[in-house]
């Protein structure tokens, strides 16, 4: 069977799986999270997912649960993945398992250049609700942070 013909499926990320997220953010993000960033993530319990077709990695997400209300913290596609609607299913993934871990809110932050990202969430039903000034690093100086969220019926 071609990887072709093979179903996408979501795993709980695991130790074996930091080194290839940490090298697939490293192609995705100019300012990345570190292997030891995933792992403090896998250490603290948070919802931490990877995406798989047969053993190629897709991409990933990170969720961190608060009492009723949760925080979109990293999510991921690889480049030769984008487009085909795995970010979606990657976010969609996201928001439910923050709605069964009982938060009936996600919040997020992205960079208003990733207008990718920023399309994604806006079709999604996220809203922006606020701005973080000087939030991200940037090759020059810093970048803001549009701040999104949206409720989990």
């Amino acid at each position: 069977m071609s990887a072709l013909n093979l179903p996408a499926e979501f795993f709980p990320m695991s130790e074996r799986d930091l080194d290839g997220v940490a090298a697939l953010e490293s192609t995705l993000q100019t300012f990345p999270w570190s292997r030891g960033n995933f792992a403090d993530s896998l250490s603290a319990g948070h919802s931490v997912w990877v995406l798989r077709i047969g053993g190629d990695l897709v991409g990933y997400s990170v969720v961190m649960l608060v009492i009723d209300e949760a925080h979109l913290l990293t999510i991921g596609i690889a480049k030769r993945y984008q487009g085909q609607g795995y970010g979606a299913r990657m976010l969609r993934h996201a928001m439910e398992c923050a709605r069964l871990g009982g938060a009936s809110k996600l919040f997020l932050e992205v960079r208003p250049s990733n207008d990718q990202a920023v399309d994604l969430y806006r079709h999604f039903g996220f809203q922006q609700i606020g701005l973080r000034k000087g939030y991200y690093p940037a090759v020059i100086g810093r970048e803001d942070a549009l701040i999104f969220d949206k409720e989990l019926a």
